[in-house]
């Protein structure tokens, strides 16, 4: 039986900042706001025969990298039923109950998400990280991140 090792990779510098609104219905949303957003990860693996189970560098490099390619940027969720977002030159249109709401597009990201929430980009960034380690030997990952202090969304993906 293999014995199993949980690393915790929580670094100050994982973080990044955004602005963006939540979605609540056909006619509600929040105001546009950002956050200092923080990712953290859990990762599950077998020990190896060197006294290690992953590489800690690794995990911090790739959520080093995901929080930089995210960060200070308007955060758009592309597949939303209640946003339709188009293009017109240089902006994003972004149009929610009639209104429309405009955003330059060398600062905004489409993410593929419904909505921009601490679940979804926890999923997100989730599956960011799992295809960077399809050739590795994980059990197990959660992925969290926190848009505050006590205030988080995570996503586990197991092998």
């Amino acid at each position: 039986m293999a014995r199993m090792t949980t690393l915790h990779i929580a670094k100050e510098a994982h973080k990044f900042s955004a602005a963006h609104f939540t979605i609540f219905s056909a006619t509600e949303r929040e105001r546009l706001h950002g956050h200092n957003y923080a990712v953290s990860a859990r990762i599950m693996a077998p020990m190896g025969p060197n006294g290690f189970s992953a590489d800690y560098n690794v995990y911090k490099r790739r959520i080093r990298d995901f929080c930089a390619r995210h960060d200070e940027y308007m955060l758009l969720p592309d597949a939303s039923p209640f946003l339709k977002v188009s293009q017109d030159g240089d902006d994003y249109v972004a149009l929610f109950n009639g209104r429309s709401l405009r955003f330059p597009v060398d600062e905004t990201l489409l993410l593929p998400m419904v909505n921009v929430t601490v679940e979804e980009l926890a999923h997100y960034c989730l599956q960011d990280i799992v295809a960077a380690s399809a050739d590795e030997t994980l059990a197990e990952v959660e992925i969290f991140v926190s848009s505050g202090s006590g205030q988080a969304g995570s996503a586990i993906w197991t092998a």
